[in-house]
């Protein structure tokens, strides 16, 4: 039985500088040999994208005087691909993907960068990992610590079905008031968008996105219900998009 530690590839959306990835390393270090690829800036909300028609640069990032890890000019999904299929010495065991500010549940998910590079990963063939905090602002970063220690112990040493990656969400509330960790499935719950409409200098108009979460109506056992109760979340996701309960229905219509 080989002694090597398992390899351990982490990213993010937030940038190869965002303290939340710092904050994962310090966890992923203990469990494995660690390796940083990611976007060289901010990149939330680019979901699932890939760069088809420009260059991918990586460069190396150094914090004193130590190789850091490497920055690529892409998306979360970009870094992924490339860390698997070219910088990376092994094969990883585990691929992890934040923490990213602001949990990542309900339809959101879709949009995700930090979502959408664990799922890249178990495209791949790696198990894949995303965490998030629910906190845009501050987050209290010591609360995903025992969290992701358990999960990707387990990962590493248990794998996961193929195709599929686990999103986990950790509540920012005071650490002991945190009632646990349960398996979720994902809301239906989503963004209620608004456009606020402004003028530039020369009279040009541009819009800000805002706006706010719907009250869910989900039932009990959905991801954003779970953290509004004081629990973590962990589900289980699968990128086949296929309605499949709907398959044979519209095949006999379309006969």
């Amino acid at each position: 039985m080989s002694d090597e530690r398992p390899l351990i590839l982490l990213t993010n959306d937030d940038g190869i500088h965002a303290e939340g990835l710092a904050r994962l390393k310090e966890i992923a270090s203990t469990l494995g040999e660690v390796v940083i690829v990611a976007p060289d800036r901010e990149q939330s909300a680019v979901g699932h994208s890939i760069t088809l028609y420009d260059p991918i640069k990586a460069h190396e990032v150094y914090k004193d005087g130590v190789l850091y890890g490497f920055s690529i000019g892409g998306t979360p999904a970009d870094s992924v691909k490339l860390a698997l299929h070219y910088l990376l010495p092994r094969k990883p065991g585990l691929v992890i993907s934040g923490i990213n500010n602001g949990a990542n549940v309900g339809i959101n998910v879709l949009y995700s960068g930090t979502v959408s590079a664990a799922t890249e990963a178990a495209i791949l063939g790696v198990p894949g990992i995303a965490v998030s905090i629910a906190a845009k602002r501050n987050p209290p970063f010591a609360n995903v610590f025992p969290f992701v220690r358990q999960i990707a112990s387990w990962v590493l040493k248990n794998n996961l079905p193929s195709g599929v990656a686990l999103n986990l969400n950790v509540p920012a509330i005071p650490q002991e008031q945190i009632q646990g960790l349960k398996v979720t499935r994902q809301s239906l719950t989503r963004f209620q968008e608004t456009f606020e409409r402004r003028e530039d200098p020369r009279g040009d108009s541009y819009y800000w996105l805002s706006g706010e979460s719907l009250a869910s109506v989900d039932e009990e056992g959905v991801d954003i219900l779970c953290l509004k109760e004081g629990f973590a979340s962990v589900t289980p996701l699968y990128y086949d998009l296929t309605a499949h309960k709907y398959t044979e229905e519209l095949a006999c219509v379309l006969r």
